[in-house]
């Protein structure tokens, strides 16, 4: 993952529903637990995690 991507943030990190959409503002290295995906969603709720929390978002998505 790179910074701009379009990515969902899984339920487990949010602690909603369902996954929601976000956009990658940073991607870390941290050398003690690997990679750490930072995104942010259309609220402008920032959410980071380990990669695996995160995964690309292949299509739009529309939500009501």
């Amino acid at each position: 993952m790179k910074v701009g991507d379009k990515v969902l943030i899984s339920p487990d990190l949010t602690r909603l529903p369902q996954w929601i959409s976000g956009t990658v503002i940073e991607v870390e290295d941290n050398p003690f637990v690997g990679t750490v995906i930072s995104a942010e969603t259309e609220d402008k709720d920032v959410y980071f995690g380990q990669e695996d929390l995160f995964k690309l978002q292949t299509e739009e998505i529309c939500l009501p």
